[in-house]
């Protein structure tokens, strides 16, 4: 009893990638160099359907073909065609530190957030200083001792530090 064409399809999903190639095989009546599973099942899923219904008519081959040699073909995309709209003086800008940047912190413009007693933190670090809630801190620890009325290291507050070792712990 022959399967219908779909479940010889299904079945091809089934089947691991040296079965397949040995299935590209049969079909093709040549090796492949591809071991990419979705590539192969396609391809043999195609070749099996063509087989079976019959391949594309003379005639629309033909007219392949014209269309194929009337074409253009193009091997580099045209200067400026991806350049609409986008402005002149270039895509990339940079920005210049005043002084050197802390490692520790990460690029102005990031937002830290830190979920303190039920309360979310969000402070905007900035080319000088730390902005929170309206405003400018000179540091991380200035704006964690505003939130919890004690001194703390900025950096362990909002989690860009790890804490130090206990003396004596596993190494």
């Amino acid at each position: 009893m022959k399967t219908t064409m779909a479940a010889q399809i299904a079945a091809l999903r089934d089947m691991t990638v040296a079965d397949l190639r040995e299935k590209y095989h049969e079909v093709f009546g040549e090796e492949t160099r591809s071991r990419h599973k979705d590539f192969l099942w396609k391809r043999i899923a195609w070749r099996m359907q063509a087989n079976e219904e019959g391949d594309i008519s003379e005639r629309a081959r033909r007219r392949a073909a014209e269309l194929a040699n009337d074409a253009d073909l193009r091997v580099r995309v045209p200067s400026g065609a991806f350049d609409a709209g986008l402005p002149s003086y270039g895509r990339t800008r940079t920005h210049e530190f005043s002084r050197p940047h802390d490692p520790r912190l990460p690029m102005p413009g990031t937002v830290l957030t830190r979920d303190y007693k039920g309360r979310l933190l969000r402070v905007t670090v900035l080319d000088e200083g730390f902005e929170f809630e309206g405003t400018v801190h000179r540091s991380l620890s200035a704006v964690a001792e505003l939130v919890t009325g004690t001194r703390w290291n900025g950096f362990l507050f909002f989690g860009l530090t790890k804490p130090p070792r206990a003396a004596g712990g596993d190494q």
